[in-house]
């Protein structure tokens, strides 16, 4: 897992150093907002599950270090948005959540501190260093990561049974459970395609092994009409086609509802889902099991869904606090129980020697005891070595996720959304000075 992550960050980071598009900023840095005597009070962005539960155990463990925390919406959903609008106005707060795949878009625009004077090296060793990798653009340090992020299936584990469906280890097969599920009730679905969500569809074509953005020398290469992505692509049209699977927003009402009702009966998330459904459901306890991400060719593959990392604004006062915060957050144990125990987050943590911590403190009778951190190693060491982020992650996602809404029987399909986010990388690259092939 670790030589296929250097070779991914390896290119992350030699691209952003080839095309210039990192903005050295300075920021104040110097904790002085504060009167003496007082703590240093913080500001906090984010939504992933548990955030204030974190919040709450620092601020009761700490003199020096206040933090004021606020939930914002996930960052496909406004809250990267409302980031950028806040750093633009000047009113950002002092630490904001930014997923792996954003974080060299927030960077390139010149949004956040370099941190690396506050994060060192002795902090980065406590962490993987694939996560560590994928926050170092430029030979600059920009973010303190969280977790990873490694796909799995999530199943009803009743209902399986029920319908006399076996767990799907290859996509055929997960087809043909599909047609199963659907035949056994009119109503019932294996799983959802979520139009609203490009970064599952992304994970996807990461696990099939497409490799959208590129940089070779001093251009970018974008590509998303490769064997695999064309792979994935038809084959989630032909589902949707097939009525095999429901279209419903992520996190939605109407997907809630139908885990609620039976209607749904898996979710093709990350190891981070298994506290969604669980803080969603808990009248559904010990009904539900997590199984490996079904594969093309039925080997262990998986692409990353998310991935959480934290920075710092560019126009913070606080940056050494801001940086001690998370690094509680990411690196102690007392950050890491403060953040499962509440049974909403299961998080998969960068901290490898953390991660024990993190089984033993998520409740996992839910999923009837299963050992779901077992599950998630093998998930993570499977990635993918061959994707990588580019700097207009934004464009890509805010283009595919327009397109995906439009998706309807005999007319515009996922070929269609993929296409205009190609076409709209490619547009805002070539806008913003960089040499682009594709």
């Amino acid at each position: 897992m670790t030589r296929s992550w250097s070779r991914t960050s390896r290119v992350i980071a030699g691209t952003a150093t080839a095309l210039a598009v990192l903005t050295a900023c300075g920021g104040g840095g110097d904790d002085t907002a504060n009167k003496p005597n007082e703590p240093v009070t913080l500001t906090f962005w984010g939504w992933a599950k548990g955030s204030k539960d974190v919040v709450d155990a620092f601020n009761a463990s700490h003199t020096d270090i206040q933090v004021k925390f606020e939930e914002i919406p996930s960052g496909t959903a406004g809250g990267y948005a409302k980031i950028s609008n806040a750093v633009k106005a000047g009113n950002a707060p002092d630490l904001v959540s930014i997923e792996y795949s954003s974080l060299p878009e927030f960077v390139s625009s010149g949004a956040l501190q370099d941190i690396g004077g506050e994060f060192t090296e002795a902090d980065r060793a406590k962490l993987l260093p694939q996560t560590v990798e994928l926050t170092t653009l430029g030979g600059k340090t920009w973010a303190v990561p969280f977790d990873a992020a490694p796909q799995a299936f999530f199943y009803r584990k009743d209902l399986f049974a029920k319908y006399k469906v076996e767990v799907p280890t290859t996509w055929d097969a997960f087809r043909k459970a599909a047609e199963q599920v659907k035949k056994a009730d009119a109503k019932a679905r294996i799983a959802t395609f979520f139009p609203d969500d490009p970064t599952t569809f992304e994970a996807m074509a990461w696990q099939a092994g497409a490799q959208w953005f590129k940089a070779e020398n001093d251009t970018w290469k974008i590509d998303t009409t490769d064997a695999a992505t064309t792979k994935v692509t038809a084959y989630w049209q032909g589902l949707l086609d097939a009525g095999l699977v429901h279209k419903n927003a992520s996190f939605s009402p109407e997907w809630t509802g139908s885990l609620k009702n039976g209607t749904t009966i898996g979710y093709l998330g990350a190891s981070w889902g298994a506290g969604v459904l669980k803080g969603t459901l808990p009248e559904q306890n010990g009904k539900w099991a997590v199984a490996p991400m079904p594969s093309w060719d039925g080997k262990p593959a998986s692409g990353m869904l998310g991935g959480t990392s934290f920075a710092v604004t560019k126009d913070s006062k606080r940056k050494a606090a801001a940086v001690t915060f998370a690094e509680w957050m990411s690196t102690t144990e007392d950050g890491v129980k403060a953040r499962i125990a509440s049974g909403t987050s299961s998080a998969f943590p960068a901290a490898a020697a953390l991660r024990p911590v993190a089984k033993k403190a998520f409740d996992a009778s839910y999923y009837g005891g299963q050992d779901i951190y077992a599950l998630f190693e093998a998930s993570g060491a499977s990635i993918s070595p061959n994707w990588a982020w580019g700097p207009t992650t934004g464009t890509t996602n805010t283009t595919i996720k327009d397109h995906f809404g439009k998706i309807a029987q005999g007319g515009p399909g996922i070929a269609d959304a993929v296409k205009a986010g190609h076409d709209a990388t490619v547009a805002e690259l070539t806008k913003r000075g960089l040499k682009v092939e594709g």
